[in-house]
């Protein structure tokens, strides 16, 4: 059916529509795989949304305060200070809205008129009475759906909703993001150089929606450029939702290699014997890096590959967990020389234990060990900001509990979503994992313990394309 047959107002993204009842965007997907809840042209209705989610609590933003927790709990930022627009752009929004309202309004009463003056040609017929019973229906439409749309309405000002075409992600942009900056907050791998507005790497075209400059930048649009609609992303933020045709990356193989230099901004002890190690790279030099994969790390002349423990979501600040290994070089210079503010030589990145750029799926993650954690750390944030699989469990096998050096970040997750689990296991061997159909599953761990999970995966008939592998060096 075609959105045409509906006013735009009534129609929400999938993204939106999932944030406003507070379920993953993939258990919408599902449910319109499934044909229990109608789409048109990727947008949902409001009263569907109600239909397929009844006595959804609205009234006190419920679903904003969850995402608010998952992002101070899990992911440690400082949201208040980046929760509210710049006055200028918030005042720009609520004029493209005001606008966008008066049209909507304006093609309400055309079509409402001419519905009535329908009716009453069609007054004795079968199909006027239809038309009258429908009409009164639709007047008459829930408290509920108007809750949608008035709460639809608040977060377009608030947050802006952007698709990438033609990949087709989405994400949010928040307070005063660039939509550069909000596209990396949402863990997307998008070309981009400086950040501030010399090297147009970042050049995007803008297919449908409105941008607002907020910052200055040197980099120079031909004429012909802007005649396309291009513009830099880490100089606008957006006034209304938004269309944009950009490069984004989908695998390793299209992230270019690089070479920079970063400073240690912090070592905080996970445990007596694991240190998670965070530096800092410049604000012009960036590490573009998909969750899961790994850098070379130098320090004091010594080099070491290390799985990055962050999500890209975290821009400019890279994490590692270092564990104590008598003997080992690396480990010994990271627990008795290194110092804040030394700096760190990064090359990469390196690996293929990404998040599958796929139609999402429920999502296994097994870590074995305190070696597998981080490489699964960093993609199951990556999962969390796009906010997009229907559900995910991780299961973390140690030998003993005090390997578990992170786990009241696990059971933060676990307490802030619905569609997390977390399973802590103290043993030697994999554990049963349940009904795996359907499901992706990402293993991290040495050689042996990946190969006993692969082998397990097979006796219980899991295909082998389903199953994702970090082995550690």
């Amino acid at each position: 059916m075609c959105t045409e047959h509906f006013p735009m107002a009534e129609l929400l993204t999938l993204t939106r529509a999932a944030r406003l009842v507070g379920v993953a965007r993939g258990v919408l997907q599902r449910r319109v795989r499934e044909g229990t809840l109608a789409s048109f042209e990727g947008m949902v209705r409001a009263d569907d949304l109600v239909r397929a989610f009844p006595g959804t609590q609205l009234e006190d933003n419920a679903e904003m305060a969850r995402v608010e927790r998952i992002k101070e709990r899990a992911f440690g930022r400082r949201v208040y200070e980046r929760s509210l627009p710049d006055k200028e752009v918030l005042a720009a929004r609520l004029g493209e809205l005001a606008r966008e309202l008066a049209q909507a309004r304006a093609s309400a009463a055309r079509s409402e008129a001419l519905l009535h003056e329908l009716g009453k040609r069609l007054e004795g017929n079968p199909l006027g009475t239809w038309l009258s019973h429908e009409l009164e229906a639709g007047m008459a439409s829930g408290e509920d759906e108007h809750e949608i749309l008035a709460q639809d309405g608040v977060m377009r000002v608030m947050t802006p909703h952007v698709k990438v075409v033609p990949g087709g992600q989405e994400f949010f942009v928040e307070g005063a993001d660039t939509v550069l900056e909000a596209a990396l907050h949402a863990g997307l791998a998008m070309a981009y150089g400086c950040s501030i507005g010399t090297c147009g790497e970042c050049k995007a075209r803008v297919v449908a929606g409105s941008l607002k400059k907020v910052r200055h930048h040197d980099f120079r649009l031909t004429e012909a450029e802007k005649l396309q609609g291009c513009a830099l992303l880490c100089c606008h933020t957006a006034l209304t939702d938004l269309v944009i045709e950009a490069n984004v990356a989908r695998g390793a193989a299209e992230i270019p290699p690089q070479s920079i230099t970063a400073h240690v901004r912090k070592m905080d002890p996970l445990s007596e014997d694991v240190i998670l190690l965070e530096v800092l790279t410049p604000r012009t030099s960036r590490l573009r890096f998909l969750a899961g994969q790994s850098a070379i790390v130098e320090l004091g002349g010594v080099k070491a590959t290390w799985p990055i423990a962050s999500c890209p979501c975290e821009e400019r600040r890279i994490q590692f967990h270092v564990r104590r290994i008598a003997g080992n070089r690396f480990s010994d210079y990271v627990f008795h020389r290194l110092r804040i503010g030394e700096a760190v030589a990064l090359e990469g990145p390196v690996g293929e234990f990404v998040l599958r750029d796929e139609e999402p799926r429920p999502l296994v993650f097994v870590a074995w060990g305190w070696e597998g954690f981080a490489p699964v750390k960093s993609v199951i944030e990556h999962a969390l900001a796009q906010d997009s699989a229907e559900s995910i469990d991780l299961v973390w096998i140690v030998a003993s509990a005090s390997e578990h050096y992170y786990s009241k970040l696990c059971r933060a997750w676990a307490d802030a979503m619905d569609n997390f689990r977390f399973t802590p296991v103290v043993a030697r061997e994999l554990p049963d994992l349940g009904d795996l159909s359907g499901k992706d599953i990402y293993v991290a761990g040495d050689s042996a313990q990946v190969e006993a999970t692969r082998a397990r995966l097979a006796d219980h008939a899991v295909p082998a394309e389903r199953m994702v592998a970090w082995v550690s060096r």
